[in-house]
Protein backbone atom coordinates (compact mmCIF):
# COMPACT_ATOMS: atom_id res chain seq x y z
CA UNK A 1 0.00 0.00 0.00
CA UNK A 2 1.29 3.45 -0.88
CA UNK A 3 0.98 6.45 1.49
CA UNK A 4 0.18 8.62 -1.55
CA UNK A 5 -3.26 6.96 -1.74
CA UNK A 6 -4.25 8.70 1.49
CA UNK A 7 -5.29 12.31 1.97
CA UNK A 8 -2.71 13.74 4.36
CA UNK A 9 -5.21 15.65 6.47
CA UNK A 10 -8.86 16.59 6.70
CA UNK A 11 -10.39 19.89 7.72
CA UNK A 12 -13.41 20.49 9.88
CA UNK A 13 -16.03 22.92 8.60
CA UNK A 14 -14.76 25.58 11.04
CA UNK A 15 -11.15 25.15 9.86
CA UNK A 16 -12.18 25.39 6.20
CA UNK A 17 -14.22 28.52 6.94
CA UNK A 18 -11.24 30.15 8.67
CA UNK A 19 -8.81 29.22 5.88
CA UNK A 20 -11.28 30.70 3.37
CA UNK A 21 -11.51 33.89 5.46
CA UNK A 22 -7.71 34.19 5.70
CA UNK A 23 -7.31 33.78 1.93
CA UNK A 24 -10.10 36.23 1.09
CA UNK A 25 -8.76 38.92 3.45
CA UNK A 26 -5.06 38.53 2.59
CA UNK A 27 -2.92 40.91 0.59
CA UNK A 28 -2.19 39.61 -2.88
CA UNK A 29 -3.79 36.47 -4.20
CA UNK A 30 -2.85 33.46 -2.06
CA UNK A 31 -3.82 30.02 -3.33
CA UNK A 32 -4.49 28.66 0.15
CA UNK A 33 -2.74 27.80 3.40
CA UNK A 34 0.70 26.17 3.68
CA UNK A 35 1.33 23.89 6.63
CA UNK A 36 4.46 22.17 7.87
CA UNK A 37 6.25 21.27 11.05
CA UNK A 38 9.44 22.76 12.40
CA UNK A 39 11.72 22.15 15.34
CA UNK A 40 10.94 24.31 18.31
CA UNK A 41 9.02 24.70 21.53
CA UNK A 42 9.38 22.78 24.74
CA UNK A 43 8.07 19.49 23.27
CA UNK A 44 10.38 19.62 20.24
CA UNK A 45 8.16 20.50 17.26
CA UNK A 46 5.63 23.13 16.24
CA UNK A 47 3.07 23.37 13.48
CA UNK A 48 4.12 26.02 10.98
CA UNK A 49 1.47 27.82 8.92
CA UNK A 50 1.54 30.61 6.36
CA UNK A 51 -0.39 31.69 3.31
CA UNK A 52 0.61 29.85 0.14
CA UNK A 53 1.20 32.03 -2.90
CA UNK A 54 2.58 29.21 -5.03
CA UNK A 55 2.46 25.44 -5.32
CA UNK A 56 6.05 24.51 -4.52
CA UNK A 57 7.62 21.35 -5.97
CA UNK A 58 6.89 18.38 -3.73
CA UNK A 59 3.96 20.01 -1.91
CA UNK A 60 1.09 17.66 -1.18
CA UNK A 61 -2.11 19.49 -2.13
CA UNK A 62 -5.17 18.86 0.02
CA UNK A 63 -8.42 20.20 -1.37
CA UNK A 64 -11.16 19.90 1.24
CA UNK A 65 -14.44 21.77 1.68
CA UNK A 66 -13.58 24.26 -1.05
CA UNK A 67 -10.17 25.34 0.27
CA UNK A 68 -6.60 24.36 -0.56
CA UNK A 69 -3.95 23.37 1.96
CA UNK A 70 -0.39 22.85 0.73
CA UNK A 71 1.55 20.42 2.93
CA UNK A 72 5.32 20.79 2.98
CA UNK A 73 6.87 17.50 1.79
CA UNK A 74 8.97 17.19 4.96
CA UNK A 75 5.77 17.29 7.07
CA UNK A 76 3.66 14.70 5.26
CA UNK A 77 4.62 11.70 7.41
CA UNK A 78 4.10 13.75 10.59
CA UNK A 79 0.63 14.96 9.52
CA UNK A 80 -0.80 11.82 7.90
CA UNK A 81 -4.25 11.13 9.37
CA UNK A 82 -4.58 14.54 11.06
CA UNK A 83 -7.86 16.41 11.46
CA UNK A 84 -7.34 20.15 11.42
CA UNK A 85 -9.97 22.17 13.26
CA UNK A 86 -10.51 25.72 14.42
CA UNK A 87 -11.84 26.76 17.80
CA UNK A 88 -12.65 29.96 19.59
CA UNK A 89 -12.71 30.05 23.38
CA UNK A 90 -12.82 32.86 25.91
CA UNK A 91 -9.03 33.14 25.98
CA UNK A 92 -7.83 31.80 22.63
CA UNK A 93 -8.78 31.20 19.05
CA UNK A 94 -6.79 29.21 16.57
CA UNK A 95 -6.27 26.07 14.57
CA UNK A 96 -6.31 22.74 16.40
CA UNK A 97 -4.80 19.43 15.35
CA UNK A 98 -6.05 15.93 16.19
CA UNK A 99 -2.93 14.14 15.08
CA UNK A 100 -2.54 10.36 15.50
CA UNK A 101 1.24 10.83 15.21
CA UNK A 102 1.41 13.02 18.33
CA UNK A 103 3.40 11.40 21.11
CA UNK A 104 3.02 14.25 23.62
CA UNK A 105 2.25 17.95 23.86
CA UNK A 106 3.49 20.68 26.14
CA UNK A 107 1.27 22.40 28.67
CA UNK A 108 1.16 25.67 26.74
CA UNK A 109 -0.43 23.98 23.73
CA UNK A 110 2.05 25.45 21.25
CA UNK A 111 4.48 22.58 20.94
CA UNK A 112 4.18 18.84 20.24
CA UNK A 113 6.30 15.75 19.94
CA UNK A 114 5.53 13.87 16.73
CA UNK A 115 6.63 10.57 15.27
CA UNK A 116 6.41 9.93 11.54
CA UNK A 117 3.76 7.52 10.24
CA UNK A 118 4.96 4.25 8.86
CA UNK A 119 3.42 2.14 6.12
CA UNK A 120 2.64 -0.53 8.75
CA UNK A 121 0.51 1.95 10.72
CA UNK A 122 -1.43 2.79 7.53
CA UNK A 123 -2.12 -0.81 6.58
CA UNK A 124 -2.64 -2.14 10.10
CA UNK A 125 0.29 -4.57 9.76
Amino acid sequence: MNAATFQVLKLTDDAADHVRELVENADGTPLGLRIGVKKGGCAGMEYDMSLAYEHKPGDDLVEDKGVKVFVDPSAVLYLLGTEMGYETTTFRSGFTFKNPNEVSACGCGESVELRPSSEASLTGN
